[in-house]
């Protein structure tokens, strides 16, 4: 086990199951998004914003298919909820040469739409919500890129922005100063994607949100 509290040894610049950077498709996707840049923190820069809004935000993308929660299948989707894209940004990070782990937290949001709400039964609480963690500069920072910035324009939320050097997490309140989305419990950081475990908890809570996926793209689950 590596001290968690820097970001040194191979485990976390390492290739995972999950975190398949060292895939045609991370790579590439990596490349495009640094561009010619040596900085660190500039790298974390453009591989966050490259994740967050090339791959739309889609609550409904939520199955139980472990091939698409690798880096390699994300970093060609069009769409995918916060997990997958925590994964993705995780293992472009590391193929950067940047030290990332996996983060998990769980959030209410406040904003929720009827629809969602009524597809996990009532809830506003989302288990798992899923974020980066990269070393930067000699320490940790958290980043979480589900949320498109398209996508918050049309819901009146400021998309999140990520310097590379401080915490860049889900909004608190939306423009209009109404609450958004709240951290309830966070589960702390992971070398690779907990599957299983995610799964598990996901069918119990959410068990028709894994098993149909409506037409109709709702917004700000997770």
């Amino acid at each position: 086990m590596t001290d968690s509290s820097t970001g040194h040894g191979p485990s976390f610049l390492a290739t995972t199951e999950f975190l398949d950077w060292r895939h045609d498709n991370v790579q590439h996707f990596t490349r495009a998004a640094i561009g010619d840049s040596d900085d660190p923190v500039t790298r974390a820069q453009r591989v966050f914003a490259a994740v967050r809004d090339r791959i739309w935000y889609d609550p409904y993308s939520v199955d139980d298919d472990p091939g698409h929660y690798r880096a390699s299948y994300v970093a060609t989707a069009e769409r995918a909820y916060c997990v997958p894209k925590a994964v993705l940004l995780t293992a472009a990070a590391r193929a950067a040469g940047i030290p990332a782990r996996l983060g998990f937290a769980d959030v209410r949001n406040h904003l929720q739409t009827d629809t969602l709400r009524a597809r996990m039964g009532g809830t506003d609480v989302f288990v798992y919500h899923g974020y980066s963690e990269l070393f930067v500069n000699d320490r940790w920072v958290k980043a979480t890129p589900a949320f498109n910035a398209e996508l918050c324009a049309r819901f009146g939320v400021p998309p999140i922005d990520f310097d590379g050097e401080h915490d860049a997490l889900l909004h608190a309140f939306d423009s209009k100063g109404h609450q958004h989305m709240e951290y309830l419990h966070d589960r702390g950081w992971y070398h690779d994607l907990p599957f299983t475990e995610i799964i598990t908890e996901l069918r119990q809570r959410y068990g028709p949100l894994l098993q149909t996926h409506p037409t109709e793209r709702d917004a700000f689950a997770k």
